[in-house]
């Protein structure tokens, strides 16, 4: 039998949704802190192709969810492209920044990641042969806007205000930027489905920052050319696209972008994403992640609310936004046994 998460990505509508969560191999659970204990630190463990597949493998044996998502960064390509990267503890990633022509023209070519991404690659097979049969395999990669917000601030920043500026000021050179993460993302993401995953995401975890025209040109176009060029060569391997933030914008992003499936922030709500997007196809989300802290009755409440809004069409239950290091573990199993007793 097809995985329950391809047969919902290929338009099924199933009497219960497969699960999955964002972050879920993640600092909530004691057995991926022993692990990356073990690894030394944060970058170290993305690299250490048989660790990185021991933590992807933890929330599956714990949990049993219906898909794993590849343990790895979204700034890995930034660093395979020639960016200095760095975890400082407690306050997230360091970058070298790009904000002139001559930053841009010490970076690598699109074509030159491999090498560098090569142990990302080895998680995916090691995970391609270690994952139970019926466990989908997720890949992924950041949306270019996204990476690029890093790439240009250095830093996580709270309104991606230096890309913006750049944006402005520097069109030239953020276009050419953009265009260099594009074709590093086609070229990893199609590494990774060559190494064995079954489904690729784009977070584009800040698109919310982006209105009106920017919006099309910074987070749609550079989705629709990933989107187009992956299915060029890897027909059949389902998409799914998560523009964090897109508020109206959800509706007819199945169409915009090529995307089999659009993942849902928790900013919109279930009610209003299966009338104006479930529609199109195929839609991922989206309880509030502060549920798996708080727990209890809201916890059952609202998950049974969303399967219920989604029933009617295809539909991946997942949290809106990544799981947060806070959370209790005894919450995912109840968001999941209610997910499950749902139908």
């Amino acid at each position: 039998m097809t995985k329950t998460i391809l047969r919902a990505l290929a338009g099924e509508t199933l009497p219960t949704p497969p699960i999955w969560m964002m972050r879920q191999a993640g600092r909530y659970l004691p057995e991926y802190r022993a692990t990356r204990a073990q690894a030394g630190d944060f970058l170290s463990l993305c690299y250490n192709p048989e660790l990185a597949a021991e933590v992807t493998l933890q929330p599956i044996r714990r949990y049993g969810f219906d898909a794993a998502i590849l343990f790895a960064d979204i700034l890995l390509i930034p660093q395979a492209l020639g960016a200095d990267l760095w975890f400082v503890t407690g306050e997230g990633p360091r970058l070298s920044t790009v904000t002139s022509a001559d930053d841009l023209k010490k970076l690598k070519p699109a074509t030159d990641i491999h090498y560098h991404l090569s142990p990302v690659y080895e998680t995916v097979r090691i995970l391609s042969r270690e994952l139970p049969s019926e466990t989908t395999l997720i890949g992924f990669a950041g949306a270019p806007w996204t990476v690029a917000t890093y790439m240009i601030a250095g830093q996580g920043t709270p309104d991606q205000g230096p890309a913006h500026a750049l944006k402005n000021e520097n069109r030239e050179v953020f276009v050419a930027l953009l265009d260099l993460i594009t074709d590093a993302t086609i070229n990893y993401m199609s590494a990774q489905i060559e190494a064995g995953a079954e489904v690729v995401k784009i977070f584009d975890s800040w698109a919310g920052s982006l209105s009106a025209q920017d919006f099309q040109d910074f987070a749609i176009a550079p989705a629709i050319k990933i989107i187009a060029a992956l299915k060029a060569k890897h027909p059949g391997v389902p998409i799914i696209a998560f523009p964090r933030g897109a508020g109206e914008a959800y509706v007819g992003l199945h169409a915009a972008t090529g995307a089999d499936c659009v993942a849902l922030d928790d900013g919109v709500t279930a009610e209003w994403a299966a009338k104006h997007v479930q529609v199109d196809g195929c839609i991922q989300g989206n309880l509030k992640s502060s549920h798996m802290v708080t727990g209890g009755d809201a916890l059952v409440s609202e998950t049974r609310r969303i399967v219920d809004a989604f029933k009617g069409g295809p539909h991946i239950f997942n949290l809106g936004h990544g799981i947060t290091p806070d959370a209790d573990p005894e919450n995912v199993q109840l968001m999941i046994d209610t997910v499950r007793e749902a139908r």
